[in-house]
């Protein structure tokens, strides 16, 4: 691998890739771009895309195809470890597509992500530029701040927003220890007293409660009742 020293250099600029998953990207995807084309067609190839079926018109199923499986396997792993990153682009991109699909199809969408980035890293001869965890933010700057405006006012703030000198990043947090006064009568007012017959155990949805069939007391919101006990002596009279 010493030939291929410096793309594996370049690889290793982008967070989540370590030395081991750069050496897996260049002997399985090789460092000459122009054989794909483009992006897309590297995740393509590599299974790393939506899948693409349908019947009728009909979206049948978008579960990425198999394909190779040592590319796919090392792009999650490096996925997974750049999602734990701390104040990055890719770390920001993971938890942007968990709130809307969960982690694993993030996971996947993360790989994807990554790997576009390492088709623009292998194709430019260039280094990975970070560009924050609050690309996002303000990218929508506008957006951003009205929504966070309007959600500050809903708990009871009166918001006013004045330009800020010197970086951000740097800034004291502000103290919201002390909430409104009408907020917290009302927090206050529905909270449960200690004598409240509130369960404390939430049943799983479409499974019958069996406390009462196994003779303990119920958890789950039901009246407490207990199994009725047979007496001994009627036990020993049915095996006798």
């Amino acid at each position: 691998m010493a030939v291929f020293e410096e793309p594996i250099r370049r690889l290793l600029t982008i967070p989540g890739i370590d030395r081991k998953t750069a050496w897996t990207i260049v002997a399985e995807v090789g460092v000459d771009m122009s054989v794909y084309g483009d992006a897309k067609h590297l995740a393509s190839w590599a299974g790393l895309c939506p899948g693409n079926r349908e019947s009728g018109g009909k979206r049948m199923s978008g579960r990425t195809r198999k394909a190779n499986r040592y590319v796919k396997r090392g792009l999650c792993q490096a996925a997974w470890a750049a999602s734990h990153t701390k104040r990055t682009y890719l770390s920001a991109f993971y938890r942007r597509m968990a709130v809307r699909k969960g982690a694993p199809k993030a996971v996947i969408a993360l790989a994807h992500h990554m790997l576009t980035v390492v088709y623009q890293v292998l194709a430019d001869n260039a280094e990975y530029i970070e560009m924050g965890s609050d690309y996002y933010d303000q990218r929508s700057k506008p957006k951003t701040v009205s929504r966070l405006v309007a959600r500050l006012m809903r708990l009871g703030y009166q918001v006013d927003l004045k330009p800020m000198t010197g970086n951000p990043a740097h800034a004291p947090m502000a103290n919201f220890n002390d909430p409104p006064q009408e907020e917290f009568q009302g927090a206050a007012a529905w909270e449960p007293r200690k004598d409240s017959t509130i369960p404390t155990t939430r049943r799983k949805r479409g499974r019958p409660c069996k406390c009462t069939e196994r003779g303990i007391i119920c958890k789950h919101g039901a009246p407490a009742r207990l199994k009725p006990m047979i007496p001994q002596m009627l036990v020993g009279e049915k095996f006798s």
